[in-house]
């Protein structure tokens, strides 16, 4: 099996550690919009890490699965671009199930690019 010119670089992990989603928040830089917030923490190895959230005041299981598909696909876009080690979670918010994942893409490039994990 190959791999296509976009994921050429390995691919990056999820975070499933309730104590990495915790540090992230806690010693991360957070980026706020009405469509998503964004908590970036620089490592000094490990590649890049994500986490996405959604909280009952999204809606139902539907919507909230809903968002996080679409949190999820908006990065993977992103994603060849990333430089450096970090722990990213992102956390829905009430707008975003109303919103396209180009719609989040736009929003999360320029959270990534003020935390540095873009050029």
């Amino acid at each position: 099996m190959t791999l296509s010119s976009n994921y050429s670089r390995t691919k990056y992990t999820v975070i499933k550690q309730n104590y990495i989603f915790r540090r992230a928040y806690h010693r991360g830089r957070n980026f706020v919009s009405p469509v998503l917030v964004t908590y970036c923490f620089k490592k000094k190895r490990g590649g890049i890490q994500i986490g996405v959230t959604s909280g009952k005041k999204i809606g139902n299981a539907v919507q909230r699965n809903r968002c996080r598909r679409i949190i999820r696909e908006a990065f993977r876009s992103l994603y060849p671009e990333t430089q450096g080690h970090w722990d990213i979670v992102f956390v829905a918010r009430a707008a975003t199930v109303h919103k396209k994942s180009t719609d989040i893409a736009r929003v999360m490039q320029k959270h990534l690019r003020e935390a540095g994990v873009l050029p």
